[in-house]
């Protein structure tokens, strides 16, 4: 196993994590109120921050894989290094799925024509697709927001080196993190289509 490294302190932590948690919601909930699209003027297509998140989606996923490999080895400093890249790389989606949402505004799955709402004619070609793209996408945003604070609790259990209780935490957390990721992935495989 390996050395703590921070001292433990769990009212301060609880306290930064929760405080943290509703901060990133509540930015993520705020901003999506916002509109930006086409009032600014990038010099790319602003779909491209989409398929970023996706990108740092699937990498999270295949390093979480890689990270449950390593701890099973008892390769704990790759472990570490693996997990921490994927706290990281979940960093850099939270800004790429703001900005995505900020500047490209929303867009929904079947339409077509760009006019807001769905026509019957929308809805028919969209078929069952739309209904399994909705249930991913209804499990998939409260997953994630759920999973911030307890992902930091595991975090920082193994950063104390009280590894049994981050054991027993990541037990739970690992697949609903895991899921989130590939979801995200496939999310944006059935959404981009109807990018404009």
């Amino acid at each position: 196993m390996l050395e703590p490294t921070l001292k433990k302190n769990d009212l301060k932590a609880k306290q930064l994590i929760i405080v943290f948690s509703i901060i990133v919601f509540a930015a993520v909930t705020v901003l999506s109120k916002f509109n930006l699209a086409g009032k600014i003027n990038f010099p790319f297509d602003v779909h491209l921050f989409a398929l970023a998140n996706a990108i740092i989606n699937g990498t999270v996923a295949v390093l979480l894989v890689a990270g449950l490999i390593a701890v099973k080895k008892n390769q704990w400093q790759l472990h570490k290094k693996l997990m921490m890249a994927a706290m990281f790389l979940s960093i850099l989606f939270l800004l790429s799925y703001i900005c995505h949402h900020l500047f490209a505004g929303e867009t929904m799955y079947g339409d077509t024509d760009g006019v807001p709402g769905l026509s019957e004619a929308e809805k028919l070609t969209a078929g069952s697709a739309r209904t399994y793209y909705l249930i991913l996408l209804a499990t998939h945003i409260p997953l994630a927001g759920l999973a911030l604070p307890f992902i930091l609790f595991a975090a920082y259990r193994a950063m104390i080196g009280e590894y049994a209780a981050h054991k027993k935490l990541v037990r739970y957390i690992w697949p609903v993190w895991f899921y989130v990721a590939v979801t995200g992935v496939l999310i944006y495989w059935l959404i981009a289509p109807f990018y404009k």
